[in-house]
Order: structure tokens, then sequence, then C-alpha cells
């Protein structure tokens, strides 16, 4: 069995998937926003049962990786929308956090080359709102640099849900001339 097969393709995916939730998992932690924690710690569970699947030659586990993959790429899909304001959504909102709080991305204030100033709160202002916060200079926008996790998301989801299926089918077809000896 050589190292370029597509077990250990799925594997090198499984774990480079995982190391990109986990970035991405830090900084949604840093920014509050609770609907990508929720979702990127299911993504995390299932690319790991997803590997567990492809080292223990378990094709159940690489299916139900497979499905997720397709249902990881709608969500990303969808925060690409959010960001990029289509179809009505507002990045504005609380929808990412639930409307539980008022944080935003972690990368509206932080971003590369952002200078963060904090301003005085107007008199109408409430003191926990983010408008007396002015950011300038950034390199990148910070929807630019959550559109562009997103689209990593997407094409490594991608990849590896062609992976998946080339991996469970070759388990299958071990499985068939197993039983037919």
């Amino acid at each position: 069995m050589g190292c370029c097969t597509g077990r250990c393709s799925l594997i090198c995916l499984c774990a480079l998937q995982l190391l990109s939730a986990l970035e991405r998992q830090i900084f949604d932690f840093l920014g509050f926003q609770w609907a990508p924690i929720l979702g990127n710690f299911l993504h995390i569970i299932v690319v790991i049962l997803g590997l567990f699947g492809t080292i223990q030659y378990r094709p159940r586990y690489i299916v139900v990786y497979t499905v997720w993959t397709a249902l990881w790429v709608t969500w990303n899909v969808f925060i690409i929308c959010f960001y990029l304001e289509v179809g009505g959504l507002s990045k504005d909102t609380d929808l990412m956090t639930f409307n539980i709080s008022v944080h935003r991305s972690w990368w509206r204030e932080h971003g590369p080359g952002c200078v963060r100033r904090v301003l005085p709160p107007s008199a109408h202002g409430a003191m926990d709102d983010y408008t007396y916060v002015s950011v300038t200079g950034c390199i990148v926008d910070f929807q630019y640099l959550e559109v562009i996790h997103s689209a990593i998301q997407i094409l490594l989801s991608l990849v590896g849900f062609v992976y998946a299926c080339y991996v469970i089918s070759i388990f299958m077809e071990e499985e068939d001339t197993c039983r037919n000896k």
C-alpha cells in the first residue's frame, strides 16, 4: 500500500480540516460568535469521526463525514452570504451571537494592519455599544477575512467529499471481495 492512496490522502485532509477548524474556532471564541462556535464544534467532532473511520476501515463513519461535508459547505455558503450581505442579510445584526450580545467578528477590530481607537461614547449611545470604537487602516476588511475562512472550509470540504466517496467505494469493494472468497 503506497503513501499516496486515497485513504492516506483522506487522513491528511482530515488532519488539515481539523487544524483549519480549530484555528477558526479560536477566533470565533475571541469574538463571542456563538453560532459559528457551535457549528465548528460539530464540524470538529464529525471530522474526528471521519478520521477514525478512515483509520479503522469503518465506511459508515466515513458516510457520516460525507453527509456532514455537504451540510458544512451549505453553512459556509451562508456565512459568505451573511458577511457579503447577500439576500437581505446584514453583517451588522446579532445573528451570529444568537441575539444575546453585541459582539461581532474578532477580525472587525483586530484584522491585519487595523488601528483601534476607543472614542468617548455619545450622550445617546450605550456603554456596551461598539459604536465608540474606531478602526482604521485595515489592510483587509473583516468581512473579507471571514469570507476567506469560509472559502477555505468549502474547498477542504469539497475535496474531502470526493476523497471520502472514493475511500468508501474502495472499502466496500474490499468488503465484497472478502465475502466472495
